[in-house]
């Protein structure tokens, strides 16, 4: 099997569809830590996907494609905490993490999609790699996640697309907090 991960760019957003389709993907567009409650309600699917499209069209991806074989298989969203506007409207996470919020060096994984047929083969591992990869290449200073543990509760499979904590502890990163038996904040520093 032949994976190969890439950055989600203008010329790859129909790739970048296909591996948003499972899930809420196709619904959310991958915006939802990009839009307060508000403009997030008022926002149509054909909305989200503009928003999205510019998103890839723009100077900086906002995330990576992986492809099985060739074909779009997952998504991961990664790039600064402050581009995410929700993030620091979020209480699990303004309540848990150590840095400051509007530090551009920190860096948040907040979303992955794996399609239905490739789940179970460690491509989210795969993805993460690849995201903390792009964060240090682009100078951050600090990666968050903010994944859910499975066995702490019961997790719909849809409520796992900010990732698990053993993946992510796996891949070196540490938990700073719980603000819930099934949610953490988890951190690794990629230089001082």
């Amino acid at each position: 099997m032949g994976i190969e991960i890439l950055p989600a760019t203008g010329d790859r957003f129909d790739d970048a569809e296909v591996a948003l389709d499972s899930g809420d993907g196709p619904e959310c567009q991958c915006q939802w830590w990009l839009l307060p409650n508000g403009p997030w309600k008022a926002a149509t699917v054909a909305d989200r996907t503009e928003m999205f499209r510019a998103e890839l069209d723009g100077d900086l991806p906002p995330g990576l494609i992986a492809y099985v074989d060739g074909e779009p298989a997952g998504w991961v969203r990664v790039g600064p905490r402050t581009a995410q506007a929700r993030l620091a409207r979020t209480q699990n996470i303004t309540g848990s993490t150590t840095e400051p919020l509007d530090d551009d060096s920190v860096w948040a994984i907040t979303c992955f999609v794996i399609r239905k047929a490739h789940r179970g083969g460690g491509l989210m591992r795969r993805l993460l790699d690849a995201a903390v990869d792009t964060a240090r290449a682009s100078g951050a200073r600090v990666v968050e996640g903010y994944p859910r543990d499975p066995s702490a509760a019961k997790i719909r499979v849809n409520d796992l697309y900010l990732g698990t904590v053993s993946v992510f502890e796996d891949a070196g990163f540490t938990v700073v907090d719980r603000p819930k038996p099934d949610r953490a904040l988890v951190s690794l520093r990629l230089r001082d």
